[in-house]
Parts: C-alpha cells; sequence; structure tokens
C-alpha cells in the first residue's frame, strides 16, 4: 500500500466515515434536519386551539371545550413526532399538508361559530358536526358496515369473475371468440343503467346491487386481465415449456405473475366504479349503507348529520384503496426498483 492510500484510509477514519445512517450514531447526529414545515404547522394548530376555547361562539354549539381540546392534542402529536428522529423524514414530508389542515381547521371555525358567516342549516361548525356524529353513532356505525360489507362483496365477485374471463379469453381463441363481442358491447355500459332492470329481475334489492357492483368491477378489470396476459412475451412460456411446465403453470406461474401490472390497474379502476355504484345503489334501492343515509338526512334537512356521513364515506373509499395499493406494493415489490411508484 502506498503513503497517498495510508494518508486517505487515516483521513476517512478521523472524518467519521461511518455508515451509521443520516442521523448519526446517536440517531441525531450532523445530518438531523429538523422538520420546519411540522413546527409550523405545531404553531397553526395551537392558534386554532386557542381561537377555539378563547373567542366567544355566535352560534349556539355545544362541545366547543371538546374541540379545543383535540386541536391542541393535535399540535401536540405533532410536536412530539417532530422531535423524534426516526419519524422526522415523514414529519418533514406531511408538513405543509398538517400545516395546510390547520389553516382550514382555522377557516371553518371562524366563518362557522365564530363569526356565524356560514350558518345553519346548510353548514355546520367542527363542534355541531362533533355533535351530529355522536348523537348518531350507533346509526351511523351500523350504516358503515353495512356499506362496507357491500363493497367488499361486490368487488371481490367482480374482481374474481374479472380476473377468471380475462384470463380465459387471452388463453383459448374460441372463449376470446364468443365473449369478446358481450364484453365490448354490455361492458362500457354504466352499471347504474341497469338499475330498472334489476329491480324487476333480482329478489331483493340488496341482490341486485351486488349484481350491480359485480358488473361495474367486472368490465375493466376483464379488459385489463385479458391485454396483461397477451402481451406476455413469447420466450417466458418457451423457458417455463423446456424446463417442462404444463397448461396450469404456465397461466399461473408465468402468464398471471408477468400481468400482474396491468391486472391491479384494472382493479384500481374497478374500486372507482365501484364506489359510485355502491352510493348510487344505496340512494335508490338499498335501505342501508352510508348512501341511503345520506339520502335519508337530505330529505329531513339534517345536514349536519349528512356531512358526517360524508366523512364517513371517505374514510371508507380512502381506506379500501389505501388496502388496495398495500396489496399491489406487496404483489409487486419486486418492480419497485424498475419502475418509480
Amino acid at each position: 500500500m502506498t503513503a497517498s492510500a495510508i494518508g486517505d484510509v487515516e483521513r476517512a477514519g478521523h472524518s467519521g466515515g461511518s455508515t451509521a445512517g443520516p442521523y448519526g450514531k446517536g440517531g441525531r447526529g450532523v445530518g438531523f434536519r429538523p422538520p420546519v414545515a411540522a413546527y409550523f404547522a405545531v404553531l397553526v394548530w395551537a392558534v386554532a386551539a386557542a381561537l377555539t376555547l378563547l373567542l366567544p361562539d355566535r352560534q349556539d354549539v355545544p362541545y366547543t371545550s371538546a374541540v379545543g381540546v383535540v386541536a391542541a392534542l393535535v399540535a401536540l402529536a405533532v410536536l412530539v413526532l417532530a422531535l423524534v428522529a426516526r419519524v422526522a423524514e415523514r414529519v418533514r414530508h406531511w408538513g405543509p399538508w398538517l400545516a395546510a389542515s390547520g389553516y382550514w381547521f382555522v377557516f371553518w371555525e371562524v366563518s362557522t361559530a365564530k363569526t356565524d358567516r356560514l350558518s345553519v342549516p346548510y353548514f355546520t361548525s367542527p363542534q355541531g358536526l362533533w355533535e351530529a356524529m355522536w348523537n348518531d353513532h350507533d346509526l351511523l356505525v351500523s350504516s358503515f358496515l353495512n356499506s362496507l360489507r357491500l363493497l367488499v362483496i361486490g368487488f371481490t365477485l367482480g374482481a374474481v369473475a374479472g380476473v377468471l374471463t380475462g384470463i380465459s379469453m387471452a388463453w383459448w381463441r374460441r372463449t376470446d371468440y364468443w365473449v369478446h363481442p358481450i364484453l365490448m358491447s354490455l361492458g362500457p355500459v354504466p352499471a347504474t343503467a341497469w338499475l330498472p332492470l334489476i329491480l324487476v329481475i333480482f329478489p331483493s334489492t340488496y341482490s341486485g346491487s351486488v349484481f350491480m357492483m359485480t358488473i361495474a368491477v367486472w368490465f375493466p378489470v376483464t379488459v385489463l386481465t385479458r391485454s396483461g396476459i397477451s402481451g406476455v412475451g413469447r420466450a417466458y412460456y418457451d423457458v417455463a415449456q423446456t424446463l417442462g411446465a404444463g397448461s396450469g403453470y404456465l397461466v399461473w406461474r408465468v402468464a398471471v405473475p408477468a400481468a400482474l401490472p396491468q391486472i391491479f390497474v384494472g382493479l384500481f379502476m374497478g374500486l372507482g366504479s365501484s364506489f359510485i355504484t355502491l352510493v348510487v345503489a344505496e340512494m335508490l334501492g338499498v335501505k342501508d349503507g352510508l348512501g341511503w343515509y345520506i339520502q335519508w338526512t337530505k330529505g329531513w334537512a339534517a345536514y349536519p348529520r349528512m356531512y358526517g356521513a360524508i366523512v364517513l364515506m371517505i374514510v371508507l373509499c380512502a381506506g379500501a384503496m389505501t388496502v388496495l395499493f398495500k396489496l399491489r406494493s406487496r404483489a409487486l415489490r419486486w418492480q419497485k426498483d424498475l419502475v418509480r411508484w
């Protein structure tokens, strides 16, 4: 080893060239960057809590103290997370959104409860929304669970039917010959357009709603599954057949894994269609669920309760989408280094 090389090694050792990570050995080393936006979000939420607790209410609303305490707890939680080095990067990423949500809360509170610029019954304050959801929580929870059950049943049946139909069409020409005209003629028709016929044919509105959601999911999943399997390179099959693979192995261990990116695109499209179909089905037919609850409260002009159901609908749709994203990430983890998500 030359003298210059020895000197380079010694200088690297004295300069602390370790691989302990961005925060050093102690967790908050030289590479630590404080999440400034998160600290600003703490300030915004603290101001929101102070405004809620100290300014007098122009509207007759309960739970002002509870809402103010919740805003203060949000500020405290963001501050604690911002001080923890392990989650500092994540908090820095979401810091602007946390601050923006605090701004929205201040606008909402001031324009409703504090100044009455947006007055009842068409608008409600955070306290009014809290009261409506708390007083009617039993029916809201029941409606949420019924919507969740209908969504899971309809989406699962549609996804399974779509994947199987797409595989059959891509693998067997005779199946594609007979199914493709039906797919192209009936598939693009919105599932909600079949509602009058479904109400006549099916014995109950619930079974008809399940069928309507199944159709809404089946079409995009079928099209994308067929396209994905048809696009698999012939070389994959040749290699597998050289190693002695049979037809079943070629379908489930070669074609389907290679087509998974396209299949998941179809699943996402089907999930979006199922949300629309779910709400329409519950508003017009099913006598339970969040869509039914929204329609029912709108008829009574109970807008705070309607907004509570809309909040739960957002939670349901966002949660379902998040679960599907997690499944996609797990099934296609081999793709992360090849495609930027």
